[in-house]
């Protein structure tokens, strides 16, 4: 799910605006019977910018799914590691670029901080284990969910 704090400057001038967005997710899901390294990189067009800062911009969306059922296997590392987009056309058009900092090199302008734990929950798909990545001046957030599912072997 993509959202976007109350001070998004995407709240301040675009509501009704057009855009899409793309993010990136670094996962790796190890064990004895399987083993997932890979890049994600799921993309959504035609979002419109909400009147405020209750609905989402990008729903719940599933990303990925174990193939093989296993035992003693920990959670899968997950990070997001870049969001992109744009929003409005012409002038008033947003250009969004946020991506993590890496180690030697500067900052970046619109610096995005995974990992973010969130508190744990359940909805209508079961109990989920939830991580956020927040970018710090477009002020949008990635929101991950892990649902861990029982498998019978």
């Amino acid at each position: 799910m993509v959202s976007a704090e109350p001070d998004a400057p995407i709240f301040q001038r675009l509501r009704g605006a057009k855009g899409e967005l793309s993010f990136t997710v670094r996962l790796s899901a190890n064990s004895k019977e399987s083993k997932f390294f890979g890049m994600l990189r799921p993309s959504f067009a035609d979002i419109v910018v909400p009147e405020g800062p209750g609905q989402p911009l990008v729903q719940q969306t599933k990303l990925w799914e174990e193939d093989i059922c296993h035992q003693r296997r920990g959670m899968p590392k997950v990070t997001v590691t870049q969001l992109g987009g744009h929003f409005a056309e012409g002038e008033g058009r947003i250009e969004i670029s946020a991506i993590n900092r890496h180690i030697g090199l500067l900052v970046p302008p619109d610096e995005l901080t995974p990992g973010i734990k969130l508190d744990q929950g359940s909805d209508s798909f079961g109990v989920f284990y939830a991580f956020r990545a927040q970018s710090r001046n477009s002020r949008l957030n990635v929101d991950l969910k892990i649902y861990p599912i029982d498998c019978f072997l």
